[in-house]
């Protein structure tokens, strides 16, 4: 049985800075390319960064490049997302999510194909 577990998320001022923590389990952790997407109200998923299994390559959404940083440790089967500089476009619920064969991250990671496994998502509010 699958499972990410989120944590992390909170109300934060215009400026600051959060990092998100998303726990894997029922998988072989380094197996698998991860994914962040989020999702505010009203308003379509968004792909905002997927990494490698190694942690060797990343790739972010333009919107959060420079200011967020994916990170993961395969000793602990987590993921993690740093987040700085945050705004009011960043509100949104985050969720992580596992490839379901990938140990790299595809061209199309940002549609979120065939990331199949995913968190329950943490909410991030901007104010």
């Amino acid at each position: 049985h699958v499972q990410l577990v989120e944590s992390g998320g909170d109300l934060v001022q215009e400026g600051g800075s959060l990092t998100l923590s998303c726990i894997v389990s029922g998988l072989i952790f380094d197996d698998h390319a991860l994914a962040r997407f989020r999702q505010a109200p009203g308003k379509e998923r968004e792909a905002v960064s997927c990494i490698n299994w190694s942690g060797s390559a990343t790739y972010y959404t333009d919107s959060v490049k420079g200011r967020f940083n994916i990170s993961r440790d395969n000793t602990k089967n987590t993921l993690y997302l740093q987040m700085t500089t945050l705004g009011p476009d960043d509100t949104a619920s985050y969720y992580c999510a596992a490839h379901n064969r990938a140990t790299a991250c595809p061209l199309n990671w940002f549609t979120g194909t065939d990331f199949d496994y995913r968190g329950q998502g943490t909410q991030v509010t901007v104010s």
